[in-house]
């Protein structure tokens, strides 16, 4: 197993493990990366035996101690990457992703120490993920989603919870983005769609479907929407 095989996996078994809190199964590795299930049996296997991982039957696998810091470093490599090609080189969010996918391989820690400082030693990505420390340890914010919002908030958007390239074009194509400020103005009773006033252009039309993947913290301390939600 090369390093990029043997990176691929563990970043995956670490998204799915943070999605799930629970043991990782076979089936969900294998979505993840778009492989088949003996593909992906016997790279665990492999990962097994390099200590990378536990396999605890039919109930799934966790990564070990081991396992956990090589995939937090393949993560971190990641989102660092993410920032600096939106913040640095303009790409979009849309196109990030990809690119950081070739480039997360890269083990340079000074190369990594540098972008990371030219890009503001940011905590979260351009998809508004957490960037992990050194040591692993993750920035926290509390975040909810959109569709989580009661009439009259005021909200600022910091975060996304599907990267896929369609999902992220679709916002651009809207006008939405990371950190853009609105306010929501009525949902629609017939079919959940959200109004929602964003504050360069004007009033938008969102499915509930699309609000339920946006991140956002409500501008005003103790905004209602917290106690709706409590």
């Amino acid at each position: 197993m090369n390093h990029i095989t043997k990176e691929r996996y563990l970043k995956a078994i670490y998204h799915i493990r943070h999605a799930e809190k629970d043991k990782v199964k076979l089936s969900a590795i294998a979505a993840e990366l778009a492989l088949k299930p003996p593909t992906v049996h016997e790279q665990i296997k492999r990962l097994s035996e390099l200590h990378l991982v536990k396999s605890f039957g039919r109930e799934g696998l966790r990564l070990t101690k081991e396992g956990d810091r090589a995939a937090i470093s393949v993560v971190r490599r990641h989102r660092i990457w993410e920032t600096f090609l939106h913040k640095i080189c303009r790409f979009s969010w849309s196109e990030v992703h990809e690119l950081a996918e070739q480039l997360q391989h890269i083990r340079s820690e000074k190369l990594i120490d540098r972008i990371y400082e030219m890009s503001g030693s940011p905590e979260f990505d351009p998809h508004g993920d957490p960037i992990p420390d050194k040591s692993g340890s993750l920035p926290h914010r509390e975040l909810r989603a959109l569709s989580e919002s009661i009439e009259g908030c005021r909200c600022v958007i910091l975060g996304v919870t599907e990267d896929s390239t369609s999902f992220l074009n679709y916002l651009t194509d809207v006008g939405l983005g990371i950190h853009d400020k609105l306010v929501v103005q009525k949902r629609m009773e017939f079919d959940g769609t959200w109004k929602v006033r964003h504050s360069k252009h004007g009033s938008l039309l969102l499915t509930d479907k699309v609000a339920s993947k946006i991140q956002v913290v409500c501008k005003k301390p103790g905004c209602a929407c917290t106690t709706a939600l409590a």
